[in-house]
């Protein structure tokens, strides 16, 4: 059984960072990707960073340029860089996650969320 848990959150004021956690726990042998999504209240839930097991990283324009997705297989985390952090960013975050079980499985699931307010 793989659960995902996010740790990090918090409260920042307009400029400032974070770092976001996204641990793995269960047996498997790596990530296939990694997406960290985010939902401000009263809008969609949007995707905002992904990395593939190649590394190759990708994100949405709201973010790109202050935020860095990273994962450490080792580790079995996953990260989210927040910098120069604005109000706009005020959201949960939610990372989800497909890894390798081997024999050509893979499980896919959710993080709980982490709650981010950044403060005007």
């Amino acid at each position: 059984q793989v659960q995902l848990a996010e740790s990090g959150g918090g409260l920042v004021q307009t400029g400032g960072s974070l770092r976001l956690s996204c641990v793995a726990s269960g047996r498997f042998f790596g990530f296939n990707t990694m997406e960290w999504h985010r939902q401000a209240p009263g809008k969609e839930r949007e995707l905002i960073a992904e990395i593939t097991r190649g590394g190759a990283t990708n994100y949405a324009d709201s973010v790109k340029g202050r935020f860095t997705i990273s994962r450490d297989n080792a580790k079995k985390t996953g990260y989210l860089q927040m910098r120069s952090l604005k109000p706009e960013d005020t959201a949960v975050y939610v990372c989800n996650a497909e890894v390798d079980l081997g024999a050509e499985a893979t499980w896919y699931g959710w993080g709980q969320g982490s709650r981010v307010t950044v403060s005007s």
